[in-house]
């Protein structure tokens, strides 16, 4: 009885640490995407593209109301100044101001590349969610620069429309900076890998202004990208994400 008993407990304890483990987890997940992203974020952003064969470099202006609209215009350069693309919930439209035409995109196109760059229109728009397509498990602890991380597996819930068959997440514990970002296919490959440095204070928080993606698979390939300036939590205007924001064009 007294075993049974004892079975009972360290199944119990062990069933609670793990719940305590996901919520962690979890948490820390919520917290890196609040500090990124915030309730609403406007902000400038330089976007610098690098393959063996050529290099360009983008100016572009973003706005995000977390959880469903996204706004994303190019302002240089100049021959490509206009692009706009709009996401409203699941959907999402490229604009081509050389064509004046709006494409919708479809989901079976969202991982492709925005611009050519190495991250997707699924990336830009930030159509699936960090927090809540995955299930998020915390491995352990690391140390980076003398200070604890926290190594994180996110696992796609089974009705999730994602591509991705494990992220895994490096953290700052005692600011939840985020470190690095590590994608995976659905057999365990290691597919790209995001990471962030070059911490610097915009709009009172603390954030990494400089995030770098590499895919693997494109030797030589790499998208930097450089917060210039952002604003966190302000009411924006709901024109931003109509239609006909997206095909007006500033002279």
């Amino acid at each position: 009885m007294r075993k049974l008993l004892f079975l009972r407990l360290i199944l119990y304890l062990l069933a609670h640490a793990s719940h305590a483990e996901d919520s962690d987890a979890r948490d820390a997940i919520e917290r890196v995407e609040k500090l990124l992203w915030g309730k609403t974020m406007q902000g400038e952003i330089e976007m610098a593209i690098a393959t063996p064969r050529w290099q360009r470099t983008l100016q572009l202006k973003l706005w995000m109301n977390r959880p469903h609209q996204t706004f994303v215009r190019l302002i240089a350069p100049a021959k490509e100044a206009g692009i706009g693309s709009l996401r409203i919930a699941s959907e999402m439209w490229n604009y081509l101001p050389s064509v004046e035409r709006s494409i919708k995109i479809p989901p079976s196109m969202m991982m492709q590349p925005w611009m050519g760059s190495d991250f997707s229109n699924d990336d830009m728009v930030k159509e699936s969610s960090a927090l809540n397509d995955y299930s998020h498990k915390l491995l352990g602890t690391e140390t980076v620069d003398g200070k604890a991380a926290y190594l994180i597996e996110s696992l796609p819930k089974p009705e999730a429309a994602v591509v991705w068959g494990k992220v895994i997440y490096l953290i700052r514990k005692d600011d939840f900076i985020p470190l690095k970002e590590s994608f995976f296919n659905e057999r365990g490959e290691l597919m790209r890998v995001l990471t962030f440095s070059e911490l610097k204070t915009i709009d009172g928080r603390l954030l990494p202004t400089r995030w770098e993606m590499r895919t693997l698979s494109k030797p030589g390939n790499r998208t930097l990208v450089i917060l210039k300036d952002a604003q966190y939590d302000r009411p924006l205007d709901p024109e931003i994400f109509t239609m006909r924001n997206l095909q007006r064009v500033e002279k």
